[in-house]
C-alpha cells in the first residue's frame, strides 16, 4: 500500500492493499494519471455522515480514498491537494 502527502506531511490519500511491491508501483504511476482528470474523482458521504473522495482508474477501479473530512469544502481542497500534489510526489520505500 501507499500513502500520498501533502507539502506539509499529511496523509491525503490512501491507496488499497497489493499484493506485490510492482502492484504499489503501478498503483502509484496510476495515481500521478488520473488525480489530472476530474470525472476520476468521486465524492462520497460516510455511513456518520462525514464527507470523503475516491480516486479511480480508467476501469472504474478504487486506487485510492482520502480521510473523513469535516465539511465538503474541506474535502473539494483535498481532491484540489491531490491534483497538485500526485505528479510529483517522490516515493519513499518503506518495505
Amino acid at each position: 500500500m501507499f500513502n500520498l502527502k501533502a507539502g506539509n506531511g499529511e496523509i491525503i490519500l490512501t491507496s488499497e492493499q497489493y499484493v506485490s511491491k510492482a502492484g504499489a508501483s503501478n498503483g502509484i504511476a496510476s495515481v500521478r494519471t488520473n488525480s489530472q482528470i476530474d470525472s476520476r474523482f468521486e465524492e462520497r458521504t460516510s455511513t456518520g455522515g462525514s464527507p470523503y473522495f475516491v480516486l479511480k482508474a480508467s476501469n472504474g477501479e478504487i486506487i485510492g480514498r482520502s480521510e473523513m473530512y469535516s465539511s465538503t469544502s474541506a474535502m473539494k481542497n483535498g481532491i484540489g491537494s491531490v491534483k497538485s500534489n500526485a505528479p510529483s510526489a517522490t516515493v519513499s520505500d518503506l518495505t
